[in-house]
């Protein structure tokens, strides 16, 4: 790919329709936020049980696209490509609405263990879902704006992530009034599925019936990649037998999360490394891109939830306030709406706009989605007035966008580097002060995603549904890193200056983001560029 006058223009109609399925992704992930608390204190759970709802749920998503790459190696067809995105996401809604039915029997049995197997069921469907809508919306114009596609899709994901955790505290504590009993009934979780299966119908058939949708098919034979599918098994097989070692006491909590860490850190360089020696045999992981991407994701997706996940446990501790799992929804929505304050700035790029008026959003946006994030908690009667200032973190988000110039390489690393900063002032202080931190890292992680994705598949051509199926995979960083910090705030460490874990995090991304510019230029392909100079 090299700089090219000429832009393939966007779909917008079927770009309109695709988005909707991204809410939905966003409604039940960031529910696990009210979720985790309340598992942890029906089932008297420690911090590190209680992230297994995440170990579940995001677990499900590497092990979907592990087996959607095993099948395509064994049948020498990427099945994706053949049957279309549009199928894709609709056999995906339908697993999910099998995962959602599953729901109703896990409850009635009060088992944990039951429950965390239909949430990975209705996480398997969201495995499929993503793989292919992501490359879908980066298909439907031209690759170098796709990042701005994605952050379209985001934005409708960020508010699913801010309602999310209202509605999912309101069915659980039986009420819409903050302040409401924390003592919840589980059973209540029956009729929130019962709901969320019936909404996957509605969007499967939005998408068995759109005409706007097109099938986005393209050559589904695939050269054979015997070395990515070894390298994917073994990381595979290293994660199985660390969960059968898990149900033992051979190990402790922590030192498996830390080994399956550094099992899929260290799998992923060694790929990198022989892929850059020899592409032979290593199918879509022969592109550098893809592998730093992969890297991106796990790390990225891992601590975006890693510090929502563990939030609530911090929230009841005496120095943030002594919160109990019924009064603490508001913050977890603000933090998943500080997603979506981002994602709906970055989106104005979607638009044909000009410069003056992008600017001048660029600026009204987040402050509209941060009042409309106020109101929906005001209504729910949360009392809000103590989070006006966050206005402040808002404004430092602009400034990073701006400087980022709607650049992918040159926004991830800002972004990265503002995180981190935010993190280490929530590790050393405490109160309002560091909560308004730990929810701005909300703002910096807001339109990582669309830029890690869209640099990951860069270049790609034929292989970009099974890049976008590793990619999906990697998702699989909030299966471990979540936890990790849980098993390190189960120790003498505790749970505030366990949030270490997302310092490390964020500074590995800014590393990543210099690595994909040096990557890529060496290909010819430089978005960065492209979108600078306007062509």
């Amino acid at each position: 790919m090299t700089n090219s006058n000429t832009k393939q223009s966007t779909n917008y109609r079927a770009l309109s329709t695709l988005v909707t399925v991204f809410f939905f992704w966003g409604f039940i992930a960031a529910s696990n936020g009210i979720f985790i608390p309340f598992c942890k204190k029906f089932f008297n759970l420690t911090q590190f049980q209680s992230q297994l709802i995440d170990t579940a749920f995001y677990g499900a998503y590497y092990i979907g696209s592990y087996l959607l790459f095993l099948s395509t190696a064994l049948t020498k067809i990427d099945l994706l490509n053949k049957i279309g995105y549009k199928k894709g996401i609709i056999i995906g809604l339908f697993i999910s609405i099998l995962g959602a039915i599953l729901m109703i029997p896990a409850v009635d049995s009060a088992s944990f263990y039951f429950i965390l197997s239909a949430f990975f069921v209705i996480a398997l469907g969201f495995s499929l879902q993503q793989t292919s809508a992501q490359p879908f919306a980066i298909s439907l114009g031209d690759p170098s704006t796709g990042s701005h596609r994605l952050n379209l899709g985001g934005s409708v994901n960020s508010f699913g992530t801010t309602v999310g955790p209202l509605i999912v505290s309101m069915a659980l504590f039986g009420t819409i009034q903050a302040g409401g009993s924390a003592d919840a009934d589980i059973n209540q979780i029956k009729m929130l599925y019962m709901i969320v299966g019936g909404v996957f119908l509605l969007a499967a058939l939005i998408f068995i019936f759109s005409k706007n949708l097109p099938a986005s098919n393209f050559d589904e034979h695939v050269e054979s990649s015997p070395k990515a599918l070894m390298s994917l098994t073994t990381l595979t097989a290293v994660l199985i037998l660390i969960s059968i070692i898990g149900q033992t006491d051979i190990l402790s909590k922590l030192q498996l999360t830390l080994i399956a860490l550094f099992a899929v850190i260290l799998i992923l360089f060694y790929s990198y490394n022989s892929a850059t020696k020899n592409g032979e045999g290593w199918g879509a992981m022969k592109y550098p891109q893809l592998i730093l991407g992969m890297l991106g994701i796990f790390t990225y997706v891992g601590v975006e939830v890693t510090i929502q996940s563990n939030l609530g446990a911090l929230l009841k501790t005496p120095e943030f306030g002594s919160y109990d799992e019924s009064n603490m929804s508001h913050f977890i929505s603000l933090y998943w709406g500080s997603l979506m304050i981002g994602r709906w700035t970055a989106a104005i790029s979607v638009f044909n706009l000009s410069k003056k008026l992008k600017q001048i959003l660029t600026v009204v946006v987040p402050f509209v989605a941060f009042g409309i994030i106020i109101l929906v908690n005001n209504g729910r009667g949360n009392d809000m007035s103590s989070l006006y200032s966050y206005v402040i973190c808002i404004a430092v988000l602009i400034a990073g966008i701006f400087y980022g110039q709607d650049k992918p390489v040159k926004t991830l690393f800002t972004l990265s580097i503002l995180a981190t900063v935010a993190m280490l002032i929530g590790i050393f202080t405490s109160g309002f002060v560091a909560i308004y931190a730990l929810l701005a890292s909300g703002l910096f992680c807001s339109i990582m995603w669309p830029s890690i994705f869209s640099l990951g598949i860069a270049g790609l051509g034929k292989y970009t549904s099974e890049g976008s199926a590793f990619l999906i995979m990697m998702i699989l960083g909030a299966a471990i890193i979540p936890p990790l910090q849980g098993a390190i705030a189960d120790t003498n460490i505790g749970i505030h200056n366990s949030y270490f874990v997302a310092v490390v995090c964020f500074i590995f991304l800014a590393w990543i983001a210099n690595r994909f510019k040096n990557v890529l230029k060496t290909q010819g392909i430089d978005f960065d560029n492209q979108i600078g100079g306007g062509h």
